[in-house]
């Protein structure tokens, strides 16, 4: 069952490091091949970076509330 997990988790952290790179390429000025414009490629890597984190950190909070982990919210209240 780790296993699946694991290999659930392997996709969107790739995309994460696919959109990272798009990313610096993009600020060094590197064109990739399927992208006509560098503001396009900095945009589709900002896209898969923000999907890859938000799918890992759901992926981590859904498992921590099906078994009881995540702790309590504590305000404090300022005075």
């Amino acid at each position: 069952m780790r296993i699946i997990a694991l290999l659930i988790l392997v996709i969107p952290g790739f995309l994460s490091a696919l959109g990272i790179k798009l990313m610096r390429d993009t600020l060094f000025q590197i064109l990739q091949a399927p992208f006509p414009f560098l503001w396009l490629q900095f945009l589709t890597g900002g896209l898969l970076l923000i999907f890859g984190i938000w799918f890992i950190a759901g992926f981590v909070l859904y498992r921590d509330r099906k078994n009881k982990k995540p702790g309590v919210r504590r305000v404090s209240k300022s005075e």
